[in-house]
């Protein structure tokens, strides 16, 4: 017997897919206007604020956050220094439905991340489906020539963006099979700021350290303040909270598959406002990677 979706989570998980590619898309439109680390710190550090009036507990003395700093520090660095970070710095060379369609492969590097690092097991089925999303990748990261892969010739911000994901994979399996204090796990805003606390100052590190080696200057001005309004606002915070509310009420399992909506959206996207019109081999691409989702969702 088949169990209906309830509506609100099929909202809620393609709100956010929808909000992740506008991200994208937001982060390739900026990318004259701002170098890639002082973007992410930027964005965090404005979502700090925004954040303070539902999470400021979190920050008194008393507050767990300080007792369990360590873990914190780490999930800071992975999800909110470095997967973000290294996702805008990949923009300044690949595009919106290359980066998004990369990002498809997370399946992959779960998997090995699991049975590499933290002793899960893994399935032939896993297998075949980690088989099909990685020639996706594969095919974009080759711009459908095959022969590209043989020569090595690959767009910097395609590898800055498998690393993102790599530490992504890192970041999600430090998620799972951890007890951490209710009053922070418990609050979807709260838990977001104990990990801003210590990602926001491991983005402001990033940031000065590009600021020394000597990138371009930030060129303030109204679009790039309505860029940063948009991500802290809709990918850092709304997104967060919808996706959260959407894997509640539809399990993580069903939420996986929403997942393969972003580089769709990014397409549509680019199309619009970036006049980057989709080439064959990313429909091929993302036909590859959703079946290799559908294929680890197959009952035995």
């Amino acid at each position: 017997m088949t169990q209906r979706i309830p509506a609100s989570a099929i909202f809620y998980l393609t709100l956010a897919p929808l909000l992740w590619a506008g991200n994208a898309v937001v982060g390739r439109l900026v990318h004259e206007l701002v170098p890639p680390m002082t973007l992410n710190f930027l964005r965090w550090a404005l979502a700090f604020v925004l954040l303070l009036p539902l999470a400021s507990q979190v920050l008194r003395k008393d507050s767990p956050l300080w007792t369990h700093w360590r873990r914190y520090a780490v999930l800071g660095l992975l999800g909110v220094g470095m997967y973000n970070a290294l996702q805008y710095l990949a923009l300044q060379t690949s595009t919106p439905i290359n980066v998004t369609l990369v990002t498809s492969s997370m399946p992959v590097w779960m998997l090995a991340t699991g049975w590499l690092f933290f002793r899960a097991t893994v399935s032939p089925r896993q297998i075949a489906s980690a088989v099909l999303s990685m020639l996706g990748v594969l095919l974009v990261l080759s711009r459908g020539e095959w022969g590209q892969l043989l020569a090595l010739r690959l767009v910097p911000g395609d590898l800055y963006m498998l690393l993102a994901t790599i530490a992504w994979a890192f970041y999600s399996w430090l998620l799972m099979g951890t007890r951490e204090p209710a009053t922070i796990r418990g609050d979807w805003a709260a838990f977001l700021m104990a990990q801003l606390v210590f990602g926001l100052g491991w983005s402001g590190v990033f940031a000065a350290g590009e600021q020394v080696l000597g990138s371009t200057p930030v060129q303030w001005g109204l679009p790039l303040a309505a860029a940063l309004v948009f991500i802290a606002v809709g990918p850092a915070i709304l997104a967060y909270r919808a996706w959260g509310t959407g894997v509640q009420r539809a399990g993580p399992n069903v939420a996986a598959f929403f997942l393969n909506l972003t580089p769709l959206f990014a397409a549509l996207m680019s199309t619009a406002f970036l006049g980057e019109a989709p080439h064959w081999y990313h429909a091929a691409a993302f036909a590859l990677i959703v079946g290799g989702i559908v294929v680890s969702g197959l009952k035995r």
